[in-house]
């Protein structure tokens, strides 16, 4: 159950029980919807036993809340684990009459819940010693028939006394014998055949049937599931020197089968003996191979002997049996459920031991020509997320293409999901890169490659889905290619790619500032490994080293371009001009930068088209930088006795700030007014922007540098 489901569970809850302490007519609204929620979520993740102890409260505590509600409630009741003795004792506590008990129709809902759930009790006891409670109940008509169904199925020997036998006979006789006592009778008949019924019993008595079959097998479901995630969090807090020995239901069918050593010797130690570190290791010598060398993709302490221990042979049985399971599922002779189980479970090794199988990467060349995309390829996406470092043009073309194309349905969300699978492929070269020596002579065009291929697949996200995530995204995909330009080695061998043109004006002119500063902080990130290029001397030896040939002037100068352009619109108030060297324009059509120059004068003559991308009026600076405005005269007002008689009510411009000071407010140079803007940004994690422009201009890297942190100062 994931984290967020419990919370909202959680939550409902809370509003549940503060709206069941209030008659329906004080309340601010309606509850059923609030309650129809929770019995969705309910059903869809189960309770855990500290919602199911709330709940269960709820419901035989005397409120304001309706009866279906209450219904609803119990309808819904699907226990994660097994049920307290502390729930059952407080149900069968609710049964019976009196001004404090639940009404009749929701105790048959709760008897009909206790016989669902006898089988998952905690202290199944509980029944037995509850069992007089029960027993004298049986006079309520309206639950008698449930009541009997669960005696029936709690009842043994020491249950079945002749004082019993009699009140049964009794009450069976004043309720013209009613079927359901006539079915317990029978129950009672079985541990004491000398019981003489007669006629009684002929044709009579119940069958006593599952109140809900559909609702025993969701509760199976629900707790199968939860058992599975928890042993699947448990493995991540192990010490990983145990065999995996599976529980739970149905772990027993799992299609790779668990360790089991029977060819063991007196001499020899199996893996089911080892407990701890310290045996792993004194025996590790004497450790016999378990019967299927298939048990290494789902049990960790196989896996670390083998590593420890190499063995060919067992590496190929292994494969041997993954490619006999594989051809089945392609053969149509095993059916979709056993290649889910195959690739979760290799999905497990593969995060482990953080590469794939060969014989895995041959099945989904073949699996992927044939595939539509249905099912839960999450599997799939994670285990190709530690593919092998090898040349990108035959991987996409062999496997990474058919995925895309069995995937991708034009939504979002799967372009997403791609997206995030090329994260990830570029995370684990990067790791495999920087372990490796030397570095492979084809690192660089299979990176440069996949970075070019994601940069197109970005493009096509923006359009058919431009929202912040996507945006997020994308974002991360380059923030980590900026890491192969950070390290020490690797900025010696990977060749910058810088993201499309399109994409890096879309993020500029973003609506959020967040995303605008974290793309400064990546092309920033980009110069210095421009310029140890340019620095580095060109040699002949045939070296995969980056050096000054590696990029071309026109390379250059389009990077050049974006810093350029970035600097005009922020600092120089000059956006959209083409007329410095290199400037793209932000790559604005002429006549439309006329255009909207007209427009802007039109409205109002105080301003100007590229003003209105400088610090002061960005639609997401323009707040951030009046703020900091707004700390320096809180700073200045707090340090002096005088207070300031002038604040600066904004935008912030260099003739504003002239008339400021004239008029008693703060003392601030245009040049230490835009410094405190930057300086305040990279304090709230938004320094891309302040980093970019002090790359890019040498005077204002110098300025910062130099320039304290400014003090605002009361005119005189």
């Amino acid at each position: 159950m994931s984290s967020s489901a419990v919370k909202e569970i959680d939550a409902l809850i809370r509003d549940v029980a503060a709206a069941a302490k209030l008659p329906a007519k004080s309340r601010m609204g309606d509850i059923r919807p609030t309650v129809a929620s929770l019995a969705s979520l309910a059903y869809e993740n189960g309770l855990l036993p500290e919602a199911l102890d709330e709940l269960i409260d709820l419901v035989v505590t005397p409120s304001h809340l309706d009866q279906a509600s209450r219904n609803a409630i119990v309808r819904n009741l699907y226990p994660v684990s097994r049920v307290s003795r502390d729930i059952a004792i407080r149900v069968i506590g609710a049964l019976g009459h009196g001004a404090l008990k639940p009404s009749l129709n929701i105790q048959v809902a709760l008897l009909k819940w206790l016989i669902m759930i006898h089988h998952v009790l905690e202290t199944p006891a509980v029944f037995a010693q509850a069992y007089s409670v029960l027993f004298n109940l049986l006079n309520t008509a309206a639950i008698r028939p449930n009541l009997c169904h669960l005696l029936a199925l709690i009842t043994r020997r020491k249950h079945v006394r002749p004082f019993r036998i009699q009140a049964l006979l009794n009450l069976s006789r004043q309720t013209a014998n009613d079927p359901y006592l006539i079915g317990l009778l029978r129950v009672y008949k079985d541990y004491y055949p000398e019981i003489i019924l007669g006629e009684l019993v002929r044709g009579r008595a119940s069958a006593f049937k599952h109140p809900d079959i559909s609702w025993k097998e969701r509760l199976q479901e629900v707790q199968e599931a939860y058992a599975l995630q928890a042993e699947r969090n448990s493995q991540a807090v192990l010490d990983g020197f145990r065999v995996n020995r599976p529980t739970g239901r149905g772990r027993g069918n799992r299609v790779v089968p668990a360790v089991h050593t029977s060819h063991a010797t007196e001499n020899s130690v199996t893996l089911e003996e080892v407990e701890n570190i310290t045996g792993f290791v004194q025996n590790i010598d004497r450790i016999e191979l378990p019967n299927q060398l298939v048990a290494v993709l789902a049990d960790p302490l196989l896996q670390k002997l083998l590593l420890l221990r190499p063995n060919a042979e067992a590496y190929q049985r292994a494969a041997n049996w993954l490619n006999s399971v594989l051809q089945n599922v392609i053969d149509g002779d095993a059916d979709e459920a056993v290649l889910w189980e195959v690739l979760d479970v290799v999905k497990e090794f593969v995060v482990q031991c953080k590469s794939i199988p060969p014989v895995i990467l041959g099945f989904f060349a073949t699996f992927f020509q044939q595939w539509n995309g249905s099912g839960q390829h999450g599997s799939i996406l994670q285990i190709l997320s530690f593919t092998p470092l090898v040349g990108f043009q035959e991987l996409y073309e062999r496997i990474l293409q058919p995925l895309e194309l069995a995937i991708l349905d034009n939504t979002p969300g799967s372009q997403e999901e791609i997206l995030s699978l090329y994260t990830n492929i570029l995370r684990h070269w990067t790791a495999i890169l920087q372990s490796s020596d030397p570095v492979p002579a084809h690192a660089n065009t299979s990176i440069t490659a996949l970075i070019r291929h994601t940069g197109r697949l970005g493009l096509t996200l923006l359009q058919t889905s431009p929202t912040e995530s996507v945006n997020i995204a994308i974002i991360e995909f380059y923030e980590q290619a900026i890491h192969l330009v950070n390290d020490d080695s690797l900025k010696y061998y990977i060749r910058i790619e810088l993201p499309p043109s399109e994409l890096i004006y879309t993020f500029l002119f973003s609506s959020s500032v967040a995303t605008m500063s974290r793309l400064c902080g990546i092309l920033a990130c980009y110069k210095k490994g421009f310029e140890m290029a340019m620095s580095t001397k060109a040699r002949n030896d045939g070296s995969n080293r980056i050096d000054a040939l590696s990029y071309d002037r026109a390379y250059v100068n389009l990077y050049n371009g974006y810093l350029m352009d970035i600097c005009n619109c922020f600092w120089r108030s000059r956006a959209f001009s083409d007329a410095d060297t290199n400037s793209h324009g932000c790559l604005m059509p002429r006549p439309t930068v006329a255009d909207l120059t007209a427009y802007v004068s039109s409205v109002d003559k105080a301003f100007s088209l590229p003003s209105l991308l400088t610090l002061s009026y960005s639609p997401v600076l323009c707040f951030q930088s009046i703020r900091s405005v707004r700390d320096l005269e809180d700073a200045a007002i707090g340090s002096s006795d005088s207070a300031i008689r002038t604040r600066h009510a904004g935008p912030v411009t260099q003739n504003s700030l002239s008339k400021l000071t004239v008029a008693g407010g703060i003392q601030l140079s245009w040049q230490d007014y835009r410094i405190e803007v930057l300086r305040s940004l990279a304090e709230k994690s938004l320094g891309g922007i302040a980093e970019l422009l002090k790359n890019t201009m040498t005077v204002l890297k110098n300025s910062m540098d130099a320039t304290p942190r400014a003090r605002a100062k009361m005119s005189i």
